[in-house]
């Protein structure tokens, strides 16, 4: 049911240290521990769900990347966010590849990102492990959807293949990235984009940081730690973009686990606060899209 690491997920260092009790706020409402490996810094969850029992820690009706509707004004937010982050998305791709040849969106939820990408002039696909999702992807979006690993390795390579909020949910984390990457051209490039664990807010709000979102992110990465992991790859980060949004979304929902009243003025103001100190502190923002390239 669950597993304990006894090596980092990333570097295989076996020193690491116990560094946060951490509860899962949305869901089980049980206590996970993060660790810190001291060799390349990742943070990572530890005991974790195996990669059965997992699913049950996504079992909430209206667990938000799943849906296309929203059910409340916290829901309201994060689709009005999603809506102008789909277009950014969009630009991110078209000015490092112009040409718009084929793309994959690797989690890609309810299919909103490759669907846009398709209107725009893309041979774009999906894959989504969730079922529910998948459906809605393809049936609603009319996503060509790629149903697994195996379907994909059918299909010509890819120019671009994208993970937004995706890679820390996945436990066979070095395995995917390498199948993934077989599948990339060889001058394509790989977007991974990730809560971003020294961020101001991830400091501020400590174990009650929603981006922790324990167990289902159960590696938490800095600046440092995706380097080390995409150079065990034979791969190189050629860009690092800010995404500032999060820090806003994050934390409306690290205020509501706080039990804050007026979370949604507050929210306003950690997020200022926090993008702020990232524009003189190294870009460290409450994400971050790493733009990667194979070496």
């Amino acid at each position: 049911m669950y597993e304990r690491l006894t090596k980092c997920p990333v570097c295989k260092s076996e020193q690491f240290i116990n560094h946060l009790v951490v509860k899962d706020h949305a869901i089980s409402k049980e206590s996970f521990i993060i660790c810190e490996c001291t060799n390349c810094q990742l943070w990572f969850t530890n005991p974790r769900p195996d990669e059965e029992n997992i699913l049950k820690y996504y079992d909430k009706p209206n667990y938000i990347s799943h849906q296309n509707k929203s059910r409340n004004l916290t829901d309201i937010v994060y689709n009005v966010i999603r809506k102008y982050t789909l277009e950014q998305k969009l630009n991110w791709l078209n000015t490092r590849i112009p040409k718009k040849g084929r793309m994959l969106d690797y989690g890609c939820g309810v299919g909103l990102f490759p669907k846009t990408c398709q209107k725009n002039g893309w041979e774009a696909y999906g894959m989504e492990p969730n079922q529910k999702a998948a459906t809605i992807a393809k049936v609603e979006n009319n996503v060509n959807m790629i149903q697994d690993f195996n379907d994909l390795q059918k299909l010509k390579k890819f120019d671009a293949i994208t993970l937004f909020h995706v890679l820390e949910h996945i436990h066979k984390l070095h395995e995917t990235i390498d199948v993934l990457l077989g599948r990339l051209k060889k001058r394509g490039l790989l977007f991974l984009a990730v809560p971003n664990r020294d961020s101001l807010d991830s400091g501020t709000f400590k174990e009650d940081w929603a981006a922790l979102d324990v167990p289902r992110h159960l590696y938490h990465f800095n600046k440092q730690s995706m380097n080390f992991f995409v150079d065990q790859h034979q791969c190189r980060v050629v860009d690092t973009i800010p995404l500032p949004f999060d820090s806003y979304y994050v934390s409306l929902l690290s205020h509501q686990a706080k039990g804050h009243k007026n979370k949604y003025l507050k929210a306003i103001k950690s997020g200022y606060q926090s993008n702020k100190h990232a524009k003189t502190n190294d870009n460290n923002y409450s994400s971050l899209l790493f733009v990667i390239k194979k070496k």
